[in-house]
């Protein structure tokens, strides 16, 4: 019998074990060595060759992946692993660092209950890793943490063990800051999920040599820091992986440290489930019960050439079989599951039983599941959406070469829209034009260099085009619509909203999918007063609409085109056809004719379109350009012209301090200045500066730059010149 085939086996006879079963995901900021520690996981269960361990990559299945050096989707495995004389299910999801990425980290998170913290011992905790430990904790998923590159103290920075534990236990506290600011208000998280070296939630090593420690280990090998510079000073690298084997070190932490599905699932459901928690469902999740009725979380959806589409995610209760008629969230009918499996990186093993709860599979069949889906056999509230810490913010037309291709790229942008919900996809068919937008330059890049290979469709992409947003700077005076019959009459005023209000609306922390009291008690905390709260009639994006009227006839069966109009007038402001973000609209009055006739559609929709974009402009609505938090880490002798790239991007330095050799320099710039700044630095510093950007949101753009740049983006969508008079503050 082949190897795999028995690591098969031995996953499937674990898989009716919950206590047994860990699900657990590897998180980092970019080039930190997460999928070189994958590597030595799967050679530490055997699944690929120790000598190629590090170099192979195992994960990283895609060729752009091979070839970028960096991951680009997140992969999954499941193995085995003996501790304490107990074999273990390990189902494991190595996810990318790359800040364009992190949709991937989001969904990931998902799935599993552990995530294991990459940090590298010489960068120490850097942006990204702050955001995947956000990405954790607000999932609620315990953290571990594993400091790599410790070989890079001994052998570069030249450290002794005084130094070097030093510099360790500064990591170690600059992550322990994090955990403790960001589970300070979780009330349900009771135990303290900071790390410790003591409790030996914390391991230390190189990746790429194969070697680790932790507390737990060092008590069993004997072998101290001392040691360890001693053997790598010695270049005795092969005897210390030999010795104290990285993956040894790992999975027990992981066995031993992380909860099971048993301990997790009480915890997490409440958080990411709102449904009748004294429901048979609620219970039968709580459980991890088998038997129970079928709950299955999509996280993530890939294609397979072969298979078709493929579905990722954690079955909650119940037990996943083939030919199962299952509902899926928000989709009429049901699906049928044509087969259930596990992953081994990059192949998918088809399994003839089915997957019981508590464990990660991947279904074919659910035709109509997204990255967010329920899927059950019985019909349910559907799981908290999740919701991506960053939004799009620059967008690239993509173009078919051949006419003929047009209907595959339709299809093929579909797909994408499917299998990433951080891209938004807007399909033209009129024009042939279709519009990608995405985390960054580099997300875009990726997809269509897929859409190129994979697919083999030839297409042409324009320059890359900023997302902006508009938003009212202070409140309006009452507006009136008044519809094209002149029959009906709506009165609105529009206010800026509390960026506390607006950001919790954006965490998915406040919506319209909330029990109503929930939702007002939520708001009420984030700043909004008590009367405001109780009227609250629709949440879109993120702007809320307040209906303020008192007893009008006719107003409820026409407030479904009220809210219409609303969305319409909020999609495309009134400055640019961007959309609006932070608006406090409140509906004071309305006249509506006694006949249903006179009041429909083509009456109501235009009076509040125009009610709404005539009280933005009263409220001084502004353009917002999207940002970038930006750290570069340059010689000294290269600073000025690091520094100086920012500057000239309409950015401010915010902070520069040394950091071992090197300086490191902070501030934010607009990501449409931002465009071809790798190149840029590249040549200022000749290769020698390391940078990383991260999605800061939306700033209000200069007014001395507002009036261009708004004639800049009519003339691209091909608006009228002239904007209304009533707009003479810009």
């Amino acid at each position: 019998m082949g190897r795999r085939k028995k690591i098969v086996q031995e996953c499937e006879k674990l898989m009716d074990s919950p206590e047994q079963i860990r699900n657990i995901a590897i998180a980092a900021h970019v080039d930190h060595g997460k999928t070189t520690l994958s590597d030595n996981l799967l050679a530490g269960a055997g699944m690929i060759s120790d000598d190629t361990a590090g170099q192979q990559l195992a994960m990283d299945t895609e060729e752009d992946e091979q070839e970028r050096g960096i991951t680009i989707d997140a992969a999954n495995v499941s193995m085995t692993h003996e501790y304490e004389g107990e074999n273990h299910l390990i189902n494991l999801i190595d996810t990318p660092g790359h800040v364009d990425f992190g949709g991937d980290v989001t969904r990931a998170m998902r799935a599993v209950d552990g995530a294991l913290v990459v940090v590298d011992a010489v960068e120490g905790a850097m942006p990204q890793t702050e955001t995947v430990l956000r990405q954790a904790l607000r999932e609620g998923v315990k953290p571990t943490l594993f400091i790599n590159k410790v070989d890079r103290l001994i052998n570069e920075l030249q450290e002794g063990p005084e130094e070097m534990q030093q510099r360790l236990m500064d990591v170690i506290g600059d992550v322990n800051e994090l955990i403790r600011g960001m589970t300070e208000e979780m009330e349900d998280i009771e135990n303290d999920w900071r790390v410790s070296v003591d409790e030996g939630t914390v391991a230390f090593g190189s990746a790429l040599y194969k070697w680790g420690v932790s507390i737990p280990s060092m008590e069993e090998t004997g072998i101290s820091f001392g040691d360890i510079i001693e053997m790598e000073n010695n270049d005795q690298r092969q005897e210390l992986h030999e010795q104290t084997p990285l993956s040894d070190v790992v999975l027990d932490m992981v066995a031993e440290h992380f909860p099971n599905p048993l301990q997790a699932q009480p915890f997490r459901v409440p958080r990411i489930w709102r449904g009748d928690d004294e429901s048979d469902i609620a219970e039968d999740m709580r459980t991890v019960n088998k038997e129970g009725d079928i709950v299955f979380m999509a996280t993530d959806i890939g294609m397979d050439p072969h298979a078709g589409e493929i579905v990722t995610g954690r079955v909650f209760s119940g037990t996943l079989k083939k030919g199962q008629e299952l509902f899926v969230s928000g989709t009429a009918g049901k699906n049928r599951i044509q087969s259930v499996g596990i992953y081994m990186g990059g192949e998918r093993e088809e399994l003839d039983r089915g997957v019981p709860a508590g464990n990660i599979a991947a279904v074919t069949g659910l035709k109509d599941a997204i990255a967010g889906s329920t899927v059950s056999d019985v019909e349910m509230t559907p799981f908290e959406s999740i919701e991506h810490i960053s939004e799009p913010v620059i967008t690239k037309s993509v173009e078919a070469t051949n006419m003929d291709d047009l209907p595959k790229l339709i299809q093929t942008l579909q797909q994408v829209a499917k299998e990433d919900p951080t891209i938004r996809v807007e399909i033209n068919e009129d024009t042939g034009e279709h519009l990608i937008s995405g985390q960054g330059e580099l997300h875009l890049e990726v997809i269509t260099q897929r859409i190129r290979k994979n697919q083999g469709i030839p297409v042409t992409t324009g320059e890359p085009i900023v997302v902006f947003r508009e938003q009212p700077q202070e409140a309006s005076r009452e507006v009136e619509g008044v519809s094209p019959n002149r029959h009906n009459k709506f009165y609105i005023t529009v206010e800026p909203m509390a960026e506390s209000i607006v950001d919790d609306i954006r965490l998915g922390e406040i919506s319209m999918d909330m029990p109503e009291l929930e939702r007002r008690e939520a708001l009420q905390e984030a700043g909004m007063d008590k009367d405001t709260s109780q009227n609250v009639e629709h949440i879109h994006g993120t702007n809320i609409l307040i209906d303020d009227t008192k007893g009008i006839q006719h107003l409820n069966e026409t407030m479904e085109l009220v809210i219409e109009g609303l969305e319409d007038a909020l999609d495309d402001g009134p400055l640019a056809a961007e959309p609006v973000q932070g608006a406090l609209l409140r509906l004071h009055d309305a006249r509506l004719h006694e006949d249903t006739i006179h009041r429909g559609p083509a009456q109501v929709i235009p009076a509040v379109r125009d009610a709404v974009h005539r009280s933005l402009i009263d409220a001084e609505v502004r353009l917002l350009e999207p940002i970038q938090d930006v750290r570069i880490d340059v010689p000294n002798e290269y600073m000025g012209d690091a520094s100086g790239e920012i500057q000239g991007r309409r950015g401010r330095v915010d902070d520069m301090y040394q950091e071992g050799d090197l300086m490191v320099i902070e501030g934010i710039a607009p990501v449409e200045e931002m465009i071809g700044f790798s190149s840029d630095i590249r040549s200022a510093t000749e290769g020698r500066a390391s940078w990383n950007t991260e999605n800061a949101g939306f700033r209000v753009m200069a007014d001395n730059l507002q009036r261009e740049q708004i004639m800049d983006i009519r003339e691209r969508k091909g608006m009228k010149l002239e904007l209304p008079p009533s707009i003479d503050y810009i």
